[in-house]
């Protein structure tokens, strides 16, 4: 990633949308929607692990917190694509040091300077049988499509 690739934008918290996306405003004024990149949440709404994830995202990033977005990409609808922080700490890693999300393989590449973070993040989380992984083989949204 080069460095014109990477856009730190300053943002206010408008909501949560569900366990990976916000909405935020940035300090244009602008309204905007970011996902959260490197991690993977649940998306079938049976499982109770959707709404603990929807949560914990929502008790990290209540309405009027003020972020940092490390703005690495966007999708194919207009998203941002991202990782998010607040008081200096990333809320991705966070999802992830609780078993809220696991580490999405996929799109770890965009957070290339704290991947092994993520990954010592998800296997201690693992080992603890912390959130996602209270059960034998976690169901999230990259492996519900398979």
């Amino acid at each position: 990633m080069t460095l014109i690739q990477l856009m730190l934008v300053l943002a206010t918290v408008m909501g949560v949308t569900d366990s990976n996306t916000i909405r935020v405003k940035d300090d244009a004024g602008q309204t905007t929607t970011v996902k959260l990149v490197c991690i993977d949440t649940p998306k079938e709404t049976k499982q109770k692990y959707v709404s603990a994830a929807t949560n914990k995202l929502k008790q990290l990033l209540p309405s009027g917190s003020p972020v940092v977005i490390k703005s690495v990409d966007r999708d194919r609808t207009g998203r941002i694509l991202g990782e998010v922080y607040i008081d200096n700490r990333s809320v991705n890693l966070h999802l992830v040091e609780e078993g809220n999300a696991v580490v999405d393989r996929e799109s770890l590449y965009y957070c290339e300077e704290n991947k092994t973070q993520f990954l010592i993040a998800e296997a201690n989380a693992k080992n603890k049988r912390l959130g996602l992984w209270q059960q034998f083989n976690p169901v999230t949204a990259r492996n519900t499509s398979k």
